[in-house]
């Protein structure tokens, strides 16, 4: 049998694109989500309308963005990683364009809606990465890919609460705009296609499905990644409020602060990249979401001590992200190495329903909140998100025990 390690496997490869491309195309959806945080209590004020109605904005993305992955996924699998690609840029560059000039909060969403094209970058980088690497070196690539991308999340809050103090929220928009169009050209001239073997039709893609959704490890790994990430969606939408209500901090110190989170996830995914062929996705998996954990608790404590500062909710989250950076590109690799064929269905359902998981806890945490209830019900949402994250982690090894591990094909096809 030849495995994915033979050099002639490798040989048969399609060329990878420069991994700045795969970073910026994942960025943009980083982008969107993150740049107009600061801005949400000047939304609501500008717009005439509640806080709780403008922080569907958050929700409405994810919702959105786990949604289109279900179609994205398949379309790549099917016409292709690059048209796909650009053809998601381009709805993301409209909308955006169509943000800055929009009048009523529920023009506003309905143009969230359509921002969430973004997440074709995160889709179809990872398929590419799986398209191009054997599974061995594939959590290494996105953790490096992740890492890189995690500027984004890291300046995008600070520049964003900057350009709402100078030049108001729509100015926010104007830069995801002008990023969409640079990340367009880039794709455009490097990302060649590297789905050499496209599905026949649309509705055979669809079929495959049932095939992933059969697969335990398939599962335990979306699950990881689902609640893992859950804990992080948690504070975006419950932090702006704690920030701004409880804590009376602007926009732009908010951003500053975010940073504390940003370069946790990078340290998190400097660790993955390093560190995952030596010692391997599941432990990996299992140390992020132990540290997620003890992030959330430790913010607890800070609160109950009586630390009100903004210290007390960015570092605890830092120590989530440390988390998040270590099992995401882990979890997201496993994902598309179950079946490596339907790399791009598999990070299209696994997407899916990671977002989809991210937006109802995003919106649990912040129907949670209240000046009353102080901080806690967001670090109590956080710490939940992160041990069943470890339940699921810990539900993949077991089947690893039984059914054996997977090579670097995706085989044996038991799990």
């Amino acid at each position: 049998m030849t495995t994915s390690a033979d050099p002639s496997a490798r040989a048969l490869r399609p060329r990878s694109p420069h991994i700045l491309t795969l970073v910026i195309a994942t960025a943009s959806s980083a982008l969107a989500m993150n740049v107009f945080l600061p801005s949400l209590p000047s939304i609501a004020r500008d717009l005439s309308t509640d806080y709780a109605v403008v922080q569907l904005m958050v929700s409405i993305y994810l919702f959105a963005t786990a949604g289109l992955q279900l179609l994205i996924g398949p379309a790549s699998d099917l016409y292709g990683r690059r048209p796909v690609l650009l053809g998601c840029l381009g709805i993301f560059v409209i909308s955006s364009l169509m943000s800055v000039f929009v009048q009523s909060i529920e023009m506003l969403l309905v143009l969230r809606f359509f921002q969430a094209f973004a997440a074709g970058g995160m889709v179809i980088s990872r398929a590419v990465v799986r398209d191009t690497v054997d599974s061995d070196k594939s959590a290494s690539r996105i953790g490096y890919i992740t890492m890189g991308m995690a500027l984004v999340p890291m300046v995008a809050p600070a520049f964003g609460g900057l350009l709402d103090e100078f030049y108001g929220w729509r100015a926010t928009f104007v830069l995801t705009l002008v990023y969409g169009l640079v990340a367009m050209l880039v794709v455009y001239l490097d990302l060649n296609e590297t789905n050499r073997t496209p599905m026949a039709s649309l509705g055979a893609q669809f079929k495959v499905y049932p095939e992933l959704i059969a697969s335990r490890r398939f599962w335990s790994y979306t699950l990881t990644a689902a609640f893992t990430a859950g804990a992080f969606f948690a504070f975006l939408g419950g932090g702006p409020y704690v920030a701004s209500e409880m804590l009376g901090i602007g926009p732009s110190t908010y951003g500053f602060y975010f940073v504390l989170v940003s370069i946790g996830y990078m340290a998190g995914n400097f660790l993955t990249a390093r560190f995952s062929t030596r010692i391997g996705r599941n432990k990996l998996m299992i140390a992020g979401n132990i540290a997620a954990s003890l992030g959330g608790m430790l913010g607890i404590a800070l609160f109950a001590l009586g630390f009100d500062h903004p210290v007390s909710l960015f570092l605890p989250t830092g120590l989530v992200g440390v988390g998040n950076g270590m099992s995401l590109p882990t979890a997201y690799a496993g994902i598309v190495s179950v079946r490596p064929k339907l790399a791009g269905s598999a990070s299209g359902l696994g997407g899916a329903i990671q977002m989809g998981g991210g937006a109802v806890l995003s919106v649990l945490a912040g129907a949670m909140l209240s000046v009353e209830s102080g901080p806690y019900p967001l670090f109590a949402v956080m710490v939940g998100s992160s041990v069943l994250a470890i339940c699921a982690t810990l539900y993949g090894m077991h089947v690893d025990r039984v059914a054996g591990p997977l090579d670097g094909d995706g085989k044996p096809g038991a799990g």
